[in-house]
């Protein structure tokens, strides 16, 4: 893609199999390499509990903003790239072929792009790699905002680190707003930080201590 405009769009990263936040980082720098676009800012990274099928370990997840540079007249069509790159990195991060709401090796989540409100089918190469082994994996459309945004705690926390004040298309409260709102009806501890982004090493170290002038979301 040739940048002759930027769109910031968000992605929600996920794993929970092998050394899950060294994988979501390598998802991190892989994002980064692809062309005409820059990672503005990485989440903290959280511990979650597993969504749907419980029977599980529990999951890292975090979010990144990202400035895309998009080539076409259509924000449907450069949404559509985007997507099918991340299914790309999900391969190459070892993603296998499982059942709904099953263990991660990598999981890529376009969440929003822009102020566009987009609901278009899927090419193949942009297509869940689920996709095979779950027909509804493979009639799912894009959706912007992501059609489960508005109730996954494990999405909203660290999309919240990154735009707490962004009120999505579509929606009538903050992202900030609607984290507190979920999150008053979850469990304690279903969402934990375990740690920040670190520019300089590219990876989640040790969140700062409570009160520390230089911690901070990353």
């Amino acid at each position: 893609m040739s940048a002759r405009r930027t769109v910031r769009a968000y992605i929600g990263l996920g794993a929970n199999l092998g050394d899950a936040a060294a994988t979501m980082a390598a998802g991190v720098a892989a994002l980064e390499a692809l062309p005409a676009i820059h990672v503005r800012a990485v989440s903290r990274l959280y511990a979650t509990a597993p969504w749907g099928f419980t029977d599980q370990p529990e999951f890292r997840n975090a979010a990144a903003a990202l400035d895309v540079g998009g080539e076409s007249a259509s924000a449907e069509a450069d949404a559509l790239d985007l997507l099918a790159w991340l299914k790309a990195i999900e391969r190459s991060g070892g993603r296998q072929a499982r059942a709904r709401w099953g263990p991660r090796e990598l999981d890529l989540d376009l969440l929003l792009y822009g102020r566009h409100r987009i609901d278009v089918d899927r090419p193949a190469d942009a297509r869940s790699i689920d996709a095979d082994a779950d027909p509804d994996k493979a009639a799912k459309r894009l959706e912007i905002p992501h059609r489960h945004l508005r109730e996954r705690l494990f999405v909203l926390a660290p999309l919240a680190d990154l735009a707490p004040r962004l009120v999505p298309p579509g929606w009538t409260e903050t992202i900030e707003t609607r984290r507190r709102q979920v999150a008053a009806n979850e469990p304690p501890g279903s969402v934990r930080v375990l740690g920040d982004w670190d520019v300089a090493s590219e990876r989640w170290v040790p969140p700062k201590a409570p009160g520390d002038p230089s911690g901070g979301a990353g």
